[in-house]
């Protein structure tokens, strides 16, 4: 059973959020206030946030943005969910480390199935050999949710860390955006593929060789280069 924190401060969207996690097995708490988010989810660490963006207080971008800097909370798993639908806005949020995102009114059933598929993807674990993936100087260890680029610890979100295994997994292989929402993010996603660009391009920044080696297929999607001949692939 996972514990839901639920940001939002429109009461009835609240109350509508928390029914359905509930009834899908989960355990809630909802907050009104963007003042109050901070000092909750570091006081007791929920599993995944559920974060509106116009709240009172303190703004949902901010929230996001503050959890990402904190080592303890920057791997957390976060939907934000508002009703501002300008691609800028949806960027903005996933720039600052959101995990998905929602436009309002959205289907109660389709929030709560992207809540489970983003607690699957957080939490598996050690499913591949003993759990870690290398691909030239990158290390990946699932088992600790740690990535090592030539022995330097890299920070990354629950999504980033997902996505950057599933590139080396089919390392060599031209991946479409497509392919990389339906597997990575574990559904039909219906707010554009920009998601997909926003997480590559931060790979990129945080992992100096994927500049190089992560591929951008024109009009397509992505491939990253096989290693050198001799390589260590895990």
């Amino acid at each position: 059973m996972s514990h839901i924190l639920i940001v939002e401060d429109d009461r009835d969207i609240a109350e509508l959020i928390r029914h359905y996690v509930v009834k899908a097995g989960h355990t809630a708490e909802v907050l009104a206030s963007g003042t109050q988010a901070l000092p909750r989810v570091r006081a007791r660490r929920p599993d995944l946030l559920v974060l509106d963006l116009m709240l009172p207080g303190l703004h949902g971008l901010e929230i996001c943005q503050a959890l990402r800097r904190d080592p303890a909370t920057v791997d957390l798993p976060i939907i934000v969910v508002t009703a501002r639908a300008e691609e800028s806005d949806r960027v903005a949020g996933l720039e600052l480390g959101a995990d998905d995102y929602l436009t309002k009114p959205f289907s109660p059933k389709e929030l709560v199935a992207r809540i489970g598929a983003l607690l699957r993807r957080a939490s598996r674990g050690g499913t591949v050999g003993d759990g870690r993936t290398t691909y030239e100087g990158i290390a990946i260890d699932r088992e600790q949710h740690i990535v090592k680029d030539n022995g330097r610890e890299v920070v990354l979100t629950a999504k980033e860390f997902l996505l950057l295994e599933f590139f080396i997994q089919h390392r060599g292989r031209v991946l479409s955006r497509d392919r990389l929402l339906s597997d990575v993010w574990g559904y039909q996603y219906t707010g554009g593929t920009r998601t997909v660009d926003v997480h590559v391009r931060r790979l990129r920044e945080k992992i100096p060789l994927l500049a190089e080696a992560l591929v951008t297929v024109k009009q397509f999607g992505y491939k990253l280069a096989d290693p050198p001949a001799g390589d260590d692939e895990g």
